[in-house]
């Protein structure tokens, strides 16, 4: 079991027993302190059949387990690791008043008491008793990896970007920092120099200015790390080595560079990338400082949404594909039985696709074309293509191909509402036109997209990069609300069988 799974494990074994602890000391608080005649009339105060109380039993096995889902999906077990206790204070506090204004109205507001008072001191002792189990528990598990991460026992496999003077000072500023930030560098890779965009070379005034220690690569830096490759090579290198932060220092002829390289870095995996800042950005405050002992860096967010909305994006995926499957389920099989009885071949066309994070999965639809309709290699369905059948062509009007792409959902390879997902062949070309559709792949795929809505169906490579803008424009917006605002709009389309 790796570090992080070990305390994973450890903050939810504490939770779970400040839970279940706060739960009986509130048990016991309203039966043995405010009024028990008003919740057992015929039991004395220190009656030990207090503590044999079904409800009481039945809570210590509930209210945990509401608690660890609430504490799941503030986003409380991801990233364990690299916990503050500042932020674990608040985070705590948080939970703890939104878990405790539940219990209060679930469970407490419907208990005979003597006096309104009592409702409100029950609250309070709840909300009181909670916090500080959870957050003292919390604090020593926080307290704990964060020496360890101090004395170097605990690391964070870190990629330098850059090979010139300033990336080899910024791995000198962040080893030699009063205290250790937990950067492991596995090595530094070298900006490609077959990229047309470094072929691009500064004016003769800005060439004159360079230092000639920012001319070359700085050969200082090979004998602190290896060089792994080149910028061509950041998506493979971070996969192989599990890279987790990645630190792009280049110098400053080459910043023009940064735009393509979080492109990969973005589509790569849910990473921490961190940019050294120039003049300008301390000027303009865009940098963010993350301890007084640390070297400041401009921090890309590659989380989209607050972590509670992941969570609530996720259930709602699995809750409504479980439901289109379960009420849609007459409807899989008519169409089933109509898709075999008018062409030849399977029900089901089952092709890769590119999801999150480029990682290849199986997208399944009713087949809507005829049997080796790409036998001379892929192409893209068009107005009136020969290639579907007659009852293909209306289930692309009103969406019906797509709906076996539920169980996709329900298996988390795509999710309801995102970037519909092409293959590989087409990714090739679009990013050659447009190296930031890699974009698209920080999000899982969806059944249904903005693209889908504003553009629909795209019949050639051109068209899917116009419908590009459309989903990028997603990207910049992503939230529940947007994604409430295209599910209906897609059934507004489905309703009256706009598609094609």
């Amino acid at each position: 079991m790796t570090t992080e799974k070990r305390t994973t494990l450890r903050y939810i074994l504490c939770d779970t027993l400040s839970a279940a602890l706060s739960w009986t000391a509130l048990f016991a608080f309203r039966k043995l302190v405010l009024d028990p005649r008003a919740y057992t009339p015929s039991a004395r105060p220190l009656d030990p059949s207090t503590l044999a109380d079904p409800n009481l039993l039945l809570g210590i096995l509930l209210v945990p387990a509401a608690w660890l889902a609430l504490y799941t999906i503030q986003g409380t077990y991801r990233n364990v690791l690299r916990k503050a206790r500042l932020k674990e204070l608040l985070d705590t506090a948080l939970a703890s008043l939104l878990g405790s204004v539940a219990i209060f109205f679930i469970l407490l507001l419907d208990d005979n008491t003597a006096s309104y008072h009592d409702h409100y001191t029950a609250f309070l002792f709840l909300l009181a008793v909670h916090f500080s189990l959870t957050y003292l528990l919390r604090l020593l598990i926080t307290s704990h990896t964060v020496r360890l991460v101090h004395s170097r026992q605990i690391g964070f496999p870190t990629l330098l970007i850059g090979s010139g003077s300033k990336a080899h000072h910024t791995y000198l500023d962040i080893e030699n920092q009063e205290t250790y930030s937990g950067n492991l560098f596995i090595g530094f890779v070298e900006v490609d120099p077959s990229q047309p965009q470094h072929s691009q070379t500064p004016s003769p005034q800005k060439a004159d200015s360079l230092k000639p220690e920012d001319r070359h690569h700085n050969p200082q830096l090979t004998t602190l790390m290896p060089c792994l490759g080149t910028t061509r090579d950041l998506r493979t290198l971070v996969q192989q080595h599990d890279i987790q932060e990645v630190i792009i220092a280049l110098q400053d002829n080459e910043h023009h560079l940064i735009a393509p390289i979080l492109s990969q870095l973005n589509a790569a995996a849910d990473l921490i990338i961190k940019v050294t800042p120039d003049a300008r950005d301390l000027i303009v405050g865009s940098v963010k400082q993350q301890s007084i002992f640390h070297s400041p860096f401009i921090v890309i967010n590659n989380r989209l949404m607050p972590e509670w909305q992941y969570s609530v994006k996720r259930i709602a995926d699995v809750v409504l594909s479980l439901l289109a499957m379960l009420l849609l389920s007459p409807v899989y099989l008519a169409t089933a039985i109509i898709v075999k009885a008018t062409s030849p071949g399977p029900v089901f066309f089952t092709q890769e696709r590119i999801g999150l994070h480029g990682r290849p999965f199986h997208m399944h639809k009713f087949r809507s074309m005829y049997i080796d309709a790409e036998q001379s290699g892929p192409a893209l369905s068009k107005d009136n293509d020969p290639r579907i059948t007659p009852f293909g062509h209306f289930m692309r009007k009103v969406r019906l191909d797509e709906i076996p792409q539920f169980y996709n959902v329900l298996r988390g390879t795509m999710s309801i509402v995102g970037p519909r997902p092409e293959r590989q062949y087409y990714i090739d070309q679009i990013t050659q036109r447009a190296p930031e559709y890699l974009l698209l792949q920080r999000i899982k795929p969806g059944i249904t997209s903005w693209g889908q809505v504003k553009y629909g169906y795209a019949s050639s490579v051109d068209q899917m990069v116009e419908r590009l803008r459309y989903d990028l424009l997603y990207l910049d917006n992503m939230s529940i609300t947007t994604d409430l605002k295209i599910m209906v709009y897609t059934a507004k389309i489905i309703l009256q069988g706009r598609g094609k």
